[in-house]
């Protein structure tokens, strides 16, 4: 059958996403990442442990029992919204770290894309609309009580003919083109049975694909996929985390600067100090404003100590927990122009000051906007680029509890900084040479820092980053220890109204 190559997107696919758009077709991981994002460490322990029922179960071919267990044990108990809310900020950057490029290239090349799952489709559609261009999700369906919480069962008996049937409801008047996957899910399809991986023939003709966009913003504390292997080491790792992080943080709160690198280093905390580190400045004199990019809370931290004196950071919002054991000082901003410009005038007037215009951490390698208020307060710009390494688990959340940012970051065996200092920007390219705008500023270190890092520019901020984890705009507002105690007496009184 001849084709004409510019009429593939009129065609119609139907692919399976475990093994086929995804290289891996084993989803245990998958439950892994949702048991410990949605519930912690003993859901994440027990289905560990029962592990090898499953692959024994999987073994002698009771792959839907095998499959049914998982389900269980990851979802029972949990309320609809949170598996949805782990599908949208945690699997995301998983799942993309595991597309088969030459199976996305088929995929992409037609018109109408239906991916078909054994997970629950709650874990996949949103992954497979907003990344994969999807038009349909066909997976497992989970059964939810009265009260909105899932029941750990499914709907379906026979899950490969059920999603076969479904795949026929959505195709009534024609048959699907393409099948990519197992017969079981692709016997329908006029050009069926390829399974993955795609033969380079296929690959070569199917070539219009979408632009694979990648996942920027994702939450969640682990740092590699839970596989059988990777989580029994995490599991055996955290009680040692769970000593040495305490050690690690009084180690850098309690000793005095010209020693704690070297405490740091002997605790397994490693930091890479690339330029040179300019002078203080003399009485009298503004301070050195450090402009660098945010990938954890501990950016200022690292600073303060590569250079070893106190810098003063300059914060949006951090927990009590973090404010008490900072070993620098800290001075909060609240988001209003006119008044965070004089508090930062202020404190330069008195010493070195540490910001990160991004406003928020990003994890991967891409820089947000960068706010152009820095650049209208001084011309004493040092460019700051920091990269951070993690073992096991991000130093940062959005859904979390980020008092616990510092202690997950310090738990890692070997986490480490890498920092370089940039040249202090000239007076033609600061604002008060009057050649520049603040935002032609801005852009010009946000530019020079990526280069530097070897990352991506984006027009991204903070209110992206949070509509995408949370679905709100990340502003936060201060709540006394009072009011928060009243809230929690609230939520628990079943007569208050």
């Amino acid at each position: 059958m001849v084709m004409n190559r510019s009429s593939t997107m009129s065609y119609s696919v139907v692919s399976e996403f475990e093994g086929t758009l995804l290289k891996n077709k084993n989803s245990f991981s998958y439950f892994m990442l949702l048991a410990f994002d949605s519930s912690g460490l003993i859901r994440f322990t027990f289905l560990l442990f029962l592990w090898p029922v499953i692959k024994l179960l999987d073994v002698f071919g009771y792959n839907d029992v095998a499959l049914k267990l998982m389900i269980f044990i990851a979802t029972v108990g949990l309320s609809e919204g949170e598996i949805e809310a782990v599908a949208r900020t945690v699997l995301p950057k998983f799942y993309m770290d595991d597309v088969s490029m030459d199976t996305w290239t088929v995929f992409s090349s037609c018109k109408k894309r239906v991916v078909v799952t054994r997970m629950p489709r709650v874990m996949v559609e949103r992954f497979a609309k907003e990344y994969l261009k999807a038009d349909k999700v066909i997976g497992t369906e989970l059964n939810v009580n009265t009260f909105g919480y899932v029941t750990g069962f499914i709907r379906e008996t026979d899950i490969d003919q059920s999603a076969l049937n479904r795949v026929a409801d959505l195709f009534v008047d024609r048959r699907p083109h393409l099948g990519l996957g197992r017969a079981s899910v692709t016997s329908l399809c006029e050009i069926k049975q390829i399974r993955a991986p795609v033969p380079e023939k296929i690959v070569n003709y199917y070539n219009q694909q979408l632009e694979l966009q990648p996942v920027i913003f994702h939450d969640g504390r682990l740092v590699k996929r839970p596989t059988p292997a990777t989580a029994l080491l995490i599991l055996l790792w955290i009680p040692f985390g769970i000593v040495l992080a305490p050690i690690r943080i009084l180690a850098g709160s309690v000793l005095p600067l010209w020693i704690r690198s070297y405490a740091l280093r002997i605790l397994g905390c490693q930091v890479i100090v690339k330029g040179k580190p300019p002078q203080p400045r003399g009485p009298g004199n503004s301070g050195v404003l450090f402009v660098c990019n945010h990938r954890t809370l501990m950016d200022p931290v690292v600073i303060s100590t590569v250079l070893g004196r106190s810098v003063m950071a300059v914060v949006y919002s951090l927990s009590r927990f973090c404010n008490l054991f900072s070993p620098i000082p800290i001075v909060r901003i609240q988001r209003i122009r006119d008044v965070d410009a004089k508090t930062i005038k202020l404190e330069l007037s008195k010493g070195d000051l540490v910001i990160c215009p991004e406003g928020t951490t990003c994890r991967q390698p891409f820089l947000l906007r960068f706010s152009a208020l820095f650049s209208e307060l001084t011309d004493m710009i040092v460019p700051v680029a920091v990269n951070c390494r993690v073992g096991f688990f991000h130093a940062n959340t959005v859904r979390g509890w980020r008092c616990m940012d510092m202690i997950f970051f310090l738990m890692n065996p070997r986490p480490g900084y890498e920092v370089t200092f940039l040249n202090k920007l000239p007076m033609e390219d600061t604002c008060l040479s009057g050649e520049r705008s603040p935002y032609d500023v801005a852009n010009h270190v946000q530019k020079i820092l990526a280069d530097t890092l070897g990352f991506e520019c984006t027009n991204l901020t903070r209110k992206d980053k949070y509509k995408v984890l949370t679905g709100k705009d990340g502003t936060v507002s201060y709540v006394s220890f009072q009011d928060q105690a009243k809230k929690i007496i609230k939520t628990f009184n079943p007569f208050s109204h």
